[in-house]
């Protein structure tokens, strides 16, 4: 009787040993199967990503271009001042805001509605477009010389640079482009300046800035830039 316990004893812990090998396996192999599946669900989320991250370049690429077509369009308009070609371009709703320094100022920069552009020119009425750099004096002006002092004074159709949507011009202005229009893009002509005696202090910018109406960019705001006091 002691014998048959002893064997019987020992055949049931290889059985139990060898049940628990087959358990441990299959756990192994149930935990390999897992990984193996979370690598191909990883593979397949990378290759998802690249191809969205290709897919947005190629749209940020595409969105460049029309920006940056819509913006030599408009300098080339500013050039001959030709206000109606300008207004093709200008928001709907939003109109034009002209800012004559770096620090766009939405509560004393004026804003012209899209219909009010073309006949702009000619008019001899006299606006305030906030006040002068250095003396705070107002900015009382017609908007013909306006456009003569802090829209297209220097040829800006030729400029010695081009950023896209990257401040060029700096000074002691607190530029703040980004704040004002957060959803919106611009393209700066810049010209680095004019008389070496100055050491670049003489540099001017045109920023045109602009935001998206559907499927088109539209022209919200035109920033003249300079070195101020």
């Amino acid at each position: 009787m002691k014998k048959t316990s002893v064997f019987g004893l020992v055949f049931l812990l290889l059985v139990s040993g060898c049940t628990s090998e087959a358990n441990d396996k299959a756990h192994l192999d149930k935990l390999n199967k897992q990984i193996q599946e979370q690598a191909q669900v990883i593979d397949r989320l990378k290759q998802e990503n690249e191809e969205l991250a290709k897919k947005a370049a190629e749209w940020q690429t595409i969105n460049d271009k029309k920006v940056l077509s819509a913006a030599l369009a408009i300098v080339e308009a500013l050039k001959a001042k030709d206000m109606d070609r300008l207004a093709m371009y200008a928001h709907p709703d939003k109109g034009v805001r002209f800012s004559p320094y770096g620090h766009v100022d939405p509560s004393s920069d004026i804003v012209f509605a899209k219909d009010e552009l073309p006949s702009l020119m000619e008019s001899s009425r006299m606006y305030q477009f906030g006040t002068f750099d250095g003396s705070g004096e107002p900015i009382m002006m017609t908007f013909g010389d306006y456009f003569q002092k802090f829209v297209y004074d220097v040829d800006f159709a030729n400029p010695h640079m081009i950023g896209n949507n990257i401040v060029i011009g700096k000074g002691n202005t607190l530029e703040n482009i980004h704040e004002v229009y957060p959803n919106g893009v611009f393209v700066e002509f810049h010209f680095t300046g004019f008389d070496k005696q100055y050491n670049g202090m003489d540099w001017k910018s045109l920023r045109l800035v602009f935001e998206q109406d559907g499927d088109i960019w539209r022209l919200v705001g035109i920033v003249h830039d300079q070195w101020t006091i």
